[in-house]
C-alpha cells in the first residue's frame, strides 16, 4: 500500500488490513501516522464519515440513530469508514446493530481509546479485528531510510518529510493539538497546565523504568495522579508500557514496567534535546527508542504477536528487550561503533538463567556484523533491519 503525505515520496505501508464482507475492524494510531490516507487509498469507493468535520460531528452527536437510518436506506456494498470514532461512542451501538442486522462491514478509525474504554462503550464484542498503525518503520522507508534523521525527527510521516526549517514548529503544533484536541476537548484531565508539565518530565525518562512514587515526589502530586497520567498516554497511543520479563526468575528481578513514547521526535521536543548526534548519551536513548519501535512494528505488522518485555536484576544487570514468553530473542540496543565485552554482560547473565534462549543479539553502530565466540550476534543497523523484516530474528 503506497502512502504519500505532503511530499512526492511514496512509502509502502506494511500493515495488512484483511477486511472482508464478514469482518469489521478497528484501526488505531496516534495522530498523523497516516491512517486516513491509508484507508482512502485502500478503499477509494468506501463511504467515509469524518467526525473531525464539525457539521457531521454535531449531526451524529445529537442523533446517533441517523447513521442506522441512512445506511439502512440503500444497499451498502463497500466498507463504511468512520474516522475519529472515539468522539461519539454512542455510534458504536448503531454500528453493532448494522453489523448484526444489515451485514455491513465497518472500519472504525481512531487516535484514542480512552473515552471508549472509560465510558464502557460498545467495542463490538469480537465482531471487529484490531489493527494499529505506527509511525514509519525502516522497511517502509526503503532507500529513504536515514537513522540520524529518524532519531532526530521521529517516525511520523509529515515530520520525516518536512523541510528542516519546519520541524520545530511542526512538533510544537503537534503537542499543542494533542493537548487541545485529545486531552482538553475530551476532558481527560482537569489541569491541562499540570499535564503539560508532566509530559515534559515524562519525556526525560523515556525508555526508563517507571517509579510512580519517585515521579510524584519530584512534581508534587500524588502517585495515583502520575499513574493516571501515564495511563492517559497509553490510551491515547502517545506511549506504551514494556513489562518486565518474569518467567520463572532464578534471581531477584525488577517487576516495574518501562515506558516508551511511540515517537522519539515528540520526546526530543518535550525534553528540549536539540540535535542529537552519535556518541552522546541522548543519542543512545533515542537509539533504544528506535529499536523498540522497529521490534514493535514488525511484531504487529507480521502478525507475530509475541510478548515484548525487558529483563533486569535488582543488581542493575539488564537486557533491553526479550521477545516471546520462551525468550525467542534477547536484544540489546547499543549506540556504539565498537561493542565491547562490557556491553555483552547483560546478555550473558540472561543466558545463564535462560540457556534455551534462541538468539542473543546486539543492535549497534558497528559497520560490519560479527558473531562472538559464545554466539552473541552483533548486528549493524543495516543488517538488523534487513534480518528483522525478512523474518530471520524471530
Amino acid at each position: 500500500m503506497n502512502f504519500s503525505s505532503e511530499g512526492d515520496e511514496l512509502y509502502n505501508r506494511l500493515i495488512s488490513l484483511n477486511i472482508n464482507s464478514k469482518k469489521s475492524a478497528f484501526l488505531w494510531g496516534t495522530r498523523q501516522t497516516g491512517k486516513s490516507t491509508l484507508l482512502k487509498s485502500k478503499f477509494p469507493s468506501a463511504i467515509y464519515i469524518d467526525l473531525l468535520k464539525s457539521d457531521l460531528y454535531a449531526r451524529y452527536l445529537s442523533a446517533p440513530k441517523l447513521l442506522r437510518e441512512e445506511l439502512s436506506a440503500a444497499p451498502v456494498k463497500t466498507p463504511v469508514i468512520i474516522d475519529e470514532i472515539q468522539k461519539i461512542p454512542m455510534l458504536l451501538d448503531e454500528v453493532h446493530w448494522l453489523i448484526e442486522n444489515k451485514g455491513i462491514t465497518f472500519i472504525l478509525c481512531g487516535s484514542s481509546a480512552r473515552k471508549l474504554k472509560r465510558g464502557h462503550a460498545n467495542l463490538l464484542g469480537g465482531r471487529a479485528m484490531r489493527y494499529e498503525l505506527f509511525g514509519l518503520a525502516s522497511r517502509e522507508l526503503a532507500t529513504d531510510f536515514d537513522l540520524i534523521k529518524l532519531v532526530n525527527r521521529g517516525y511520523l510521516p509529515p515530520h520525516y518529510l518536512a523541510d528542516e526549517s519546519e520541524i520545530k514548529r511542526l512538533l510544537l503544533s503537534y503537542v499543542g493539538d494533542y493537548l487541545k484536541e485529545e486531552i482538553a476537548a475530551e476532558s481527560l484531565v482537569r489541569n491541562i497546565t499540570g499535564f503539560h508539565d508532566f509530559l515534559a518530565k515524562a519525556a526525560l525518562s523515556d525508555t526508563e523504568i517507571i517509579s510512580y512514587s519517585s515521579f510524584a515526589r519530584d512534581v508534587g502530586v500524588s502517585a495515583n495522579t502520575i499513574k493516571e497520567y501515564y495511563s492517559i498516554l497509553v490510551d491515547t497511543l502517545i506511549g506504551w508500557n514494556l513489562p518486565a520479563y518474569s518467567r520463572k526468575p532464578k534471581r531477584r528481578t525488577v517487576a516495574a514496567p518501562k515506558f516508551y513514547f511511540g515517537d522519539v521526535g515528540i520526546v526530543n521536543h518535550l525534553a528540549q534535546r536539540g540535535a542529537i548526534t552519535p556518541g552522546s548519551e541522548l543519542f543512545g536513548k533515542a537509539f533504544e527508542n528506535w529499536v523498540a519501535h522497529e521490534l514493535r512494528s514488525f511484531n504487529h505488522y507480521a502478525d507475530r504477536f509475541e510478548d515484548l518485555a525487558y529483563w533486569r536484576l535488582t543488581t542493575g544487570v539488564e537486557v533491553d528487550f526479550i521477545v516471546g514468553k520462551n525468550a525467542l530473542m534477547a536484544c540489546e540496543a547499543k549506540a556504539s561503533s565498537r561493542v565491547t565485552s562490557d556491553h555483552l554482560h547483560g546478555l550473558r547473565e540472561f543466558k545463564k538463567d535462560f540457556p534455551q534462549t534462541a538468539k542473543t543479539i546486539v543492535v549497534s553502530l558497528e559497520e560490519i556484523s560479527r558473531l562472538t565466540e559464545d554466539n552473541i550476534l552483533i548486528l549493524s543497523v543495516k543488517d538488523f533491519v534487513k534480518q528483522l523484516w525478512d523474518g530471520e530474528l524471530f
